[in-house]
């Protein structure tokens, strides 16, 4: 089971209603933050969501929209008692960022581990939390800008079906089973069992792409391919606006929705409005006549993703 919710809608510019960038996933007592724009405490305040759940905060680039509002996070985090470790992943750049911001709060009562992320190089989460499921992990990919910047895929796999039968007819104790289902094998007996012995063939997870701020691109089309969730830029409503969008590295509300409907996605949500849209659902139907399921984001804007069943 995973919970996005949108923390900030905004490009550029906060407004009454719209913090600047950022969007939290939660999975259990863990989560990740995507950007931290101005107004990210705010808006998840009121959203209800906990960011001294984040195991790490994960910025797609150093414009300010989108880093702005991580220095006083970082001193909230601290006031409110954080002590263990949390990591601060990023494009290349992210050294010179973390020395500014690191001046900006002074000294933290947790340590704060930057780390360069690469594309093709996707991250464990299991290796920030063990409260992560197996095989869970964060997939940067390049995206195009006008500086270097990456998005985000977050991938929760499934295992096959576990069978207690089979479990038992290879004599495994029942204290063993969690470990099998976690993907790790079992001594029994002086003999290893495997956990594809017990488990049926993997089965579908859930996955969300956090685009950040792009035009589009192949890296991102790859990326978003089957997504149950995408979270796109649509800084630009209007398709006259394209080659605006096009010079600054932003998107229209119908390339986005184009995007989508290549990678068959299951669902898209615009976000990183520029203030000239005053209300974005005025534009809905230029993404919806080209994705159906697309949908206007807005701060506080949440869902639960939940696995399918397996089918008969």
């Amino acid at each position: 089971m995973l919970t996005i919710t949108l923390l900030g809608t905004a490009a550029t510019m906060p407004l009454p209603d719209r913090a600047l960038s950022a969007a939290f996933a939660a999975c259990g007592g863990h989560g990740l933050l995507w950007d931290c724009g101005e107004g990210t405490q705010a808006a998840a305040h009121r959203a209800g969501v906990n960011l001294m759940r984040a195991d790490a905060i994960c910025l797609t680039h150093y414009h300010g929209d989108h880093i702005f509002g991580l220095p006083g996070l970082l001193q909230t985090l601290g006031a409110q008692g954080r002590t263990r470790p949390l990591a601060l992943l990023g494009p290349e750049g992210l050294p010179d960022i973390w020395a500014a911001v690191r001046a900006l709060t002074g000294p933290l009562p947790y340590p704060v581990k930057p780390q360069v992320l690469m594309q093709g190089h996707p991250l464990a989460l299991d290796a920030l939390s063990e409260g992560w499921p197996a095989g869970a992990r964060l997939v940067p990919f390049a995206t195009k800008h006008r500086v270097k910047s990456l998005g985000y895929r977050l991938e929760l796999p499934r295992a096959g079906k576990f069978s207690p039968e089979q479990a038992r007819a290879l004599g495994v104790p029942v204290q063993q089973w969690k470990l099998l289902q976690k993907g790790q094998s079992v001594a029994v007996e002086g003999r290893t069992v495997q956990p594809a012995q017990v488990l049926g063939a993997p089965r579908k997870g859930l996955s969300v792409v956090f685009s950040g701020d792009t035009a589009p691109c192949p890296y991102y089309l790859q990326a978003a391919h089957d997504a149950d969730l995408l979270i796109c830029d649509a800084t630009y409503a209007l398709p006259e606006q394209e080659d605006q969008a096009r010079q600054w590295g932003h998107s229209t509300f119908g390339q986005s929705a184009s995007l989508a409907a290549q990678a068959r996605a299951k669902r898209l949500w615009l976000t990183h409005y520029s203030p000239m849209i005053t209300d974005p659902e005025e534009y809905a139907a230029q993404a919806q006549s080209i994705f159906p399921a697309a949908e206007c984001g807005f701060d506080g804007k949440s869902i639960t993703l939940q696995y399918e069943e397996a089918q008969p």
